[in-house]
């Protein structure tokens, strides 16, 4: 008997998780702002991306995120994103949980996801702890403020912050009850991430992996392709990497 192809499983799933990673993004010039390569001044992310950092200096921290804002902004979704965006029309029960926060899944037309470490382009009042949608590119001003006056923060999670509630929720809630799991773009490393696919398997699903290299899960994974996202998903999910089935050139 034959073994059904990712492909097959996906169309044959009603619960389908995606879950990704900075590799994913980096394929759009994202870079990951940690380690040698992420340096900005003479700052490390990890000395600015602390409520301890924002309480002691707001304005340097924001513009380190009015530097990312504006950096992101002149990217775009690459065919990894595309792909995803495009199984999430096919599949019935779709869940996509990603760890970035660059926004590029929601402009390549994702839209049942859940940014487990929040957005860049979304901001919350430290007063009154409303978050609202910011795109301006730049900013008018910094540190920007909310119309009652109290500063805005990214609505992001720094170090030191747990991760919001409700998208924990609904990701081991998916995790849980998905048929298949598809994780691209990510080490396998870093929690509360990394127990998803761990979770998924436990729980019966397919899990297939999509890296450049081999990570803690390619041994664990029913299926682990090593090479970028932008070329192996198109591959592996044929006409279901385009909105309604349509081949690439139409």
């Amino acid at each position: 008997m034959t073994r059904p192809t990712f492909r097959e499983r996906v169309q044959e799933a009603d619960r389908v998780v995606v879950l990704t990673g900075a590799g994913v993004s980096a394929e759009s010039g994202v870079p990951t702002f940690r380690g040698a390569g992420g340096l900005w001044r003479r700052y490390r992310a990890e000395d600015l991306a602390t409520p301890e950092a924002f309480a002691r200096d707001p304005r340097l921290v924001w513009e380190w995120y009015a530097w990312r804002r504006e950096l992101i902004a002149a990217r775009r979704p690459n065919a990894a994103h595309d792909a995803i965006a495009a199984l999430e029309t096919h599949a019935r029960g779709f869940l996509l949980v990603t760890q970035n926060v660059d926004g590029l899944h929601r402009r390549a037309g994702s839209v049942r996801m859940v940014e487990l470490h929040g957005s860049l382009w979304r901001v919350r009042c430290l007063a009154e702890e409303v978050v609202t949608e910011n795109l301006e590119v730049p900013l008018p001003a910094l540190p920007p403020r909310c119309a009652c006056g109290a500063l805005l923060r990214p609505d992001v999670v720094w170090f030191g912050e747990a991760l919001p509630t409700e998208a924990i929720r609904q990701a081991f809630d998916a995790a849980e009850s998905c048929e298949v799991m598809l994780v691209a773009g990510t080490s396998a490393l870093v929690q509360p991430a990394a127990s998803l696919p761990m979770i998924a398997k436990a729980h019966g699903a397919y899990v297939v992996e999509v890296n450049l290299e081999p990570t803690a899960l390619s041994d664990l994974a029913d299926e682990s392709h090593h090479g970028k996202a932008g070329d192996v998903l198109p591959r592996l999910l044929g006409p279901l990497a385009h909105p309604r089935g349509l081949p690439p050139d139409l």
